[in-house]
């Protein structure tokens, strides 16, 4: 099995910064990408952020965080984070981290969803 464990998520002030960890565990033979997800109040799950292993590393941002956000892994390539500047009342959601994997306990390739972390940015 794999599990997906994210950190870092509170309270942040109107322009601030702040750092979101995300850390996969357990069985992982390979991982495909990592990526960050945001449900803000009453609206969908939308991507923020997600970085690829292959594809000399590919990154995919959301429309309303390119420039401000910026994805990254460690060199283990478990680990992903979520550096976010410029924060604004819109970014307040819960985020979740997907962990798309091969799990060798299993042998298949799926995602993996982490139990989410709030942040709520104060105006």
């Amino acid at each position: 099995q794999v599990q997906v464990v994210e950190s870092g998520g509170g309270l942040a002030h109107l322009g601030g910064s702040m750092t979101l960890s995300c850390a996969a565990s357990g069985s992982i033979f390979s991982i495909y990408s990592m990526g960050w997800y945001r449900q803000g109040p009453g609206i969908q799950r939308d991507l923020v952020a997600e970085i690829f292993t292959e594809g000399g590393g590919r990154i995919d941002y959301g429309d309303s965080v390119k420039g401000r956000f910026t994805i990254s892994r460690d060199n283990s390539g478990n680990t992903a984070y979520l550096r976010m500047n410029d924060l604004k009342p819109e970014d307040t959601g819960i985020y979740y981290c997907l962990v798309d994997a091969v799990s060798t306990s299993r042998g298949t390739r799926s995602g993996v969803w982490g139990q989410g972390t709030l942040v709520n940015v104060s105006s």
